[in-house]
Formats: structure tokens, C-alpha cells, sequence
């Protein structure tokens, strides 16, 4: 008896592709009835829902079947898909795609084009149509483009939440001023421009007199933030215009299908339907100081300047990461240029009982790097800890009883596969004319199908345990490179970039905790927490505790392990 041909089924919709024939349930039923036809068994269906076939990269089901075929899982000889489209718009994934598959012997067919790759004409036909295909998708991009671009010239709203002020006005096509909101606006540009408050003075003012900002989504924040600030004094709708084309996304270099955002000077503006909610003057006001701000802030100091310990470092008021910045000093006498370097809380995140993060301190990050450096230093370079740390060198990570594991899996799928394909080959061997025939042959279908759900379990439990094995290892690796610098750490350190400096600390400090109160005589760093054990007289521990009065000769070890 000859074997059915075998086959997966793949069907997906982007977002707005739930019509015309394109459905999910019209794909699946137009798919289904052709294998009939052809006296196919589908074997399994994968379905990317509200997926683009722009990248295989977005569409999670089909990788999943991509490794299925790869790992033989089910014996397969075709893909069905309703049109080529369905399979992928990139011209070289679909190409990509169709000839992985084809290594592991599985051809594709799309059933309402008439494509069936296993044929000589296949393959030219799907080439040339997924040329045809991604310049569809180009197509619609640029179309859709366009209709946005008209409605910016029209003065109408191009879509999307109404800017802060403002609220939709959707029927016809516009925003309307926000009784609520829009005073919030008007303080900020009086702030910003009459009294010549700085972007965090602004957000802190708001935060702390009374103001809440209106959240439009659940994910919003609703405490105000200098970056919120900075949108809405460099927004011209503020003043009822239109822009578009102010942020354009550019393709990444090196990459395929990896794009970003940047700003351009070169934009649309035009006059919008909607009512200004500040004046020109005002407008223009804040302009003028956008331009000296980012002058005054532009980056002239050495771009060989890195904030070593820059994200480490813990707020003891909100939690949040303390960053670098730099601070620019003119000499009155020269009139020469010099930069300082801190370390500080830029957070004005909220905190449980209402308040805001109200962490000032600076830290000069000369001082902060130095008394880091002397922590690790004294503690690495103590007897005790080379003595331990040389021990864990020579340790070798063992894995045996999950490589045990592994081979008796192994040995286990061979016994299932020979297993299966004796008894596939009793099924193909059963003659048609033994009275029995169809019993027999539904009780050997339910044996094979049996024997396929232990293969399935077996690779997988294959795959988990040598997942297993490879982050062991890894990590086991990654730990040793860290004590071995550990070990030459000031030598290392010495003969770093400070590009290099930062990498090393990234590496194996998880954070940096400091004190909240302190008098300057004393130390600002209350603990370091990092991310491999230290092994220090006996004792294994991530994080080092300092007392305030910390010096070189008293390092005390906490036994915290992650």
C-alpha cells in the first residue's frame, strides 16, 4: 500500500488581512479541502495570528515548524499554505525558507497559486513571485505614507493619542483643546520661558504642588518627568500646527530587518484645524532657549570620558540607577573650559507614601571610582581570598549525570524510531485483501501514532537536557574568566581603557549600593553586590558590606548567594 504524503499546514493573518478570503478559518478550510483532494495527512497546523510576513524573525509558529522539519519530528514531505504571501513577503526569507526546507527533503505548495516547488517550474515561479510580493508590501508602506502626509497638509490629525492638552476629536479628523490638561501646558511654557526653570526644576515643581498627569494608557506614568517636559516645549502643535515627518525611521546598517527612529530637520509643517493652546511669542521664546540649551549641552569634552560605574550604582530613596553626567566650569580668569564628572540620581520617580525621589547627592566620580577600586583590590589581594579563588580555578564543572541522562535518551529514540519504522513497514506490507485489513491497519495506526508522541517526548526532554548542559558549562566558563581577572585585577586594571574599565565592572558587579546619610569624612559606598560567589576565609558570598568607617583592612563578607 502507498504511503499518504504527509504534510504541515501554515496559515497566518497580519492585522488587517481578516477578509476577503484571507481569514484564518477561510485559509484552514480552503487548505484542508486540497489535501483531501489530494489524499493528504495533515500532520499538524502552525498559525501566526495578527503576525507580519514582512521578517520569519516576528512569527514565533513559524520557527516552531521550521525546527520541526529540522528535527524530523514528524516524517513530513510538504508545507501547504493558502498563497505564497502567506509563507513570506521578504524575497529572500521566502527563498531562504523554501530552501531549508528542501535540505531536509520537505517541499512547499501554495495551494491558490498553483506553486508546488518539488516541480522544475516550482521554484522559479515562487522566485519570482516573492520578488512580486515584498514590492506589494513596499507598496502599500509608501501608499499609506502618503495618506498621512495628506492629511498633515489638510491641518488634519494624523492618528494616534491626542498630544498632552489636547483631546480627539475623531469624526472630524482633528484634536480639541483639553479644559483639564491644557492650563498644564500653559504652566510649563511660563515656567520654561518666563521664569527660566530647567526641565527637572519644571517636572519637580509639578510633582510636588499638587499636579498629576493624566495617564492615557495603563502603562503611562502619571508623575511628570524632565523628558516629558522636553516633548512639550519642542512640540509645535502648542501652537496649531501640523508637522509630519519630524522622526523617520532608517534602516540599520549590516542588517535586513532591523530599522530605528531619528530626527530630521527637514519636515513637513503646515497650519492645523485645531486652536493653539500658546502664542507665537511664547513659542518662539522656548525655541530660542531649545537652541542655547543644546549648545551649552552639547558634548565637547573628551569622547574617550567613560562613567565607569554609570547604571550600577542604587538610589537609597527610589531604587533607581544613579547615572553619570558631566558638569561644564568656565575659568573667569582664561575663559577656558573645564568638565567635572558625578555620579547622581536623575529619577523623579514616585515613591509609596506619595512623595517623590528627592536623592541630591553627588558623588565626584573620581573619588567614587577610586574607592571602588581600593574595595576589590584589598579583598582579592588577601591570601585567603588568591587561596580560594585558585582553588575554584583548578574545580571542574561536572555534568556527568546529565550527560548519562542524555545517552540513555539517545539510546531510547533509536529504540522508538526502529520500532516505528518496523511498524510502518508492517502497515505498507498489509494486504488489502486480508479480511482483517482494516482492523488490523486502525490498530497499527494507533500503535504508530503512539510510538510518535514517545519520539516527541523523547527529543524534547533530548533538548531541554542539553540546554541544561550548555548553560552550566557557559556560565562555569564565564565565572573563571572573572576570578582570573579577579586574581590580576590591579595589574589588569593599570593597563585598561577606560571603555575597557567599564566592560570589566559590567561584567561581575551587579550593583553598588551607597549610604543615604553620611558625613563627608566618612565612606559613600555602604555595599557591592556581585554577580559570581567570593571566596574569602571559608566563606562563599555575592556581596561585600562596608561600614561607614571603612578602611583597606576591614572587609566584611556577607553570605548571600543569588
Amino acid at each position: 500500500m502507498v504511503r499518504k504524503a504527509r504534510c504541515y499546514i501554515y496559515i497566518r493573518v497580519s492585522t488587517n488581512m481578516q477578509v476577503d478570503g484571507y481569514s484564518l478559518d477561510a485559509q484552514r478550510d480552503r487548505i484542508t479541502k486540497f489535501a483531501e483532494y489530494q489524499n493528504m495527512e495533515i500532520v499538524h497546523e502552525y498559525c501566526d495570528a495578527g503576525k507580519s510576513g514582512k521578517s520569519v524573525s516576528g512569527r514565533p509558529e513559524f520557527q516552531k515548524m521550521l525546527d520541526d522539519i529540522s528535527y524530523n519530528t514528524d516524517n513530513i514531505d510538504y508545507v501547504l499554505v493558502f498563497k505564497l504571501s502567506r509563507f513570506g513577503r521578504n524575497a529572500a526569507d521566502v527563498l531562504n525558507s523554501l530552501q531549508f526546507i528542501q535540505d531536509y527533503g520537505v517541499n512547499l505548495i501554495c495551494v491558490e497559486d498553483g506553486i508546488d516547488s518539488s516541480k522544475d517550474s516550482g521554484k522559479l515561479t515562487i522566485t519570482v513571485l516573492s520578488a512580486v510580493a515584498e514590492i506589494e508590501r513596499e507598496n502599500i508602506l509608501i501608499q499609506t505614507m502618503e495618506g498621512r502626509r495628506q492629511k498633515a497638509r489638510e491641518g488634519k490629525w494624523n492618528g494616534g493619542i491626542a498630544p498632552y492638552g489636547y483631546k480627539l476629536d475623531s469624526e472630524n479628523d482633528t484634536i480639541v483643546i483639553d479644559p483639564e490638561t491644557s492650563t498644564v501646558v500653559k504652566q510649563i511654557y511660563k515656567m520654561y520661558v518666563d521664569d527660566d526653570m530647567g526641565l527637572v526644576e519644571i517636572a519637580d515643581y509639578l510633582n510636588n504642588h499638587g499636579y498629576k498627569k493624566k495617564k492615557h494608557r495603563p502603562r503611562d506614568l502619571d508623575y511628570f518627568t524632565s523628558n516629558f517636559i522636553r516633548t512639550v516645549v519642542d512640540n509645535p502643535v502648542y501652537i496649531g500646527k501640523i508637522s509630519y515627518g519630524r522622526n523617520k525611521t532608517e534602516k540599520v546598517k549590516g542588517t535586513r530587518d532591523e530599522y530605528r527612529r531619528v530626527r530630521t530637520n527637514d519636515y513637513m509643517l503646515t497650519e492645523g484645524l485645531h486652536e493653539a493652546i500658546i502664542d507665537e511669542d511664547l513659542w518662539e521664546g522656548a525655541q530660542a532657549k531649545n537652541r542655547r540649551v543644546a549648545t551649552r549641552l552639547k558634548k565637547k569634552h573628551s569622547l574617550d570620558h567613560e562613567h565607569l560605574l554609570s547604571g550600577l550604582i542604587k538610589c537609597p530613596v527610589c531604587g533607581g540607577t544613579i547615572t553619570g553626567t558631566t558638569a561644564k566650569r568656565k575659568n573667569k580668569k582664561t575663559g577656558e573650559y573645564t568638565y567635572d564628572y558625578y555620579y547622581r540620581c536623575h529619577n523623579r520617580k514616585r515613591l509609596e507614601d506619595g512623595r517623590y525621589c528627592d536623592f541630591k547627592t553627588s558623588y565626584r566620580e573620581e573619588l567614587f571610582d577610586k574607592e571602588v577600586f581600593d574595595v576589590i583590590k584589598s579583598f582579592v589581594s588577601s591570601e585567603g581570598c588568591h587561596r580560594e579563588i585558585m582553588k575554584h580555578l583548578d574545580d571542574n564543572v561536572d555534568v556527568s549525570g546529565l550527560e548519562v541522562e542524555r545517552t540513555q535518551l539517545k539510546n531510547q529514540l533509536k529504540q522508538v524510531v526502529g520500532a516505528k519504522d518496523k511498524l510502518q513497514e508492517r502497515m505498507d506490507n498489509l494486504s488489502v485483501e486480508d479480511k482483517h485489513y482494516d482492523r488490523k491497519y486502525e490498530d497499527m495506526s494507533i500503535r504508530w501514532s503512539n510510538l510518535y508522541d514517545k519520539i516527541n517526548n523523547i527529543e524534547e526532554n533530548i533538548r531541554v537536557i542539553s540546554r541544561r548542559i550548555s548553560q552550566i558549562k557557559q556560565k562555569h566558563l564565564s565565572s573563571k574568566e572573572v576570578y582570573k581577572a579577579l586574581l590580576n585585577f590591579d595589574v589588569l586594571y593599570s593597563s585598561m581603557t577606560d571603555e575597557e574599565r567599564k566592560e570589566f565592572y559590567q561584567d561581575f558587579i551587579e550593583e553598588i549600593n551607597v549610604h543615604q546619610d553620611r558625613n563627608r569624612s566618612e565612606r559613600m559606598i555602604k555595599s557591592i553586590l556581585f554577580k559570581f560567589p567570593l571566596y574569602y576565609n571559608g566563606q562563599v558570598g555575592n556581596e561585600i558590606l562596608l561600614p561607614k568607617d571603612f578602611t583597606v583592612e576591614t572587609v566584611v563578607l556577607m553570605s548571600r548567594v543569588k
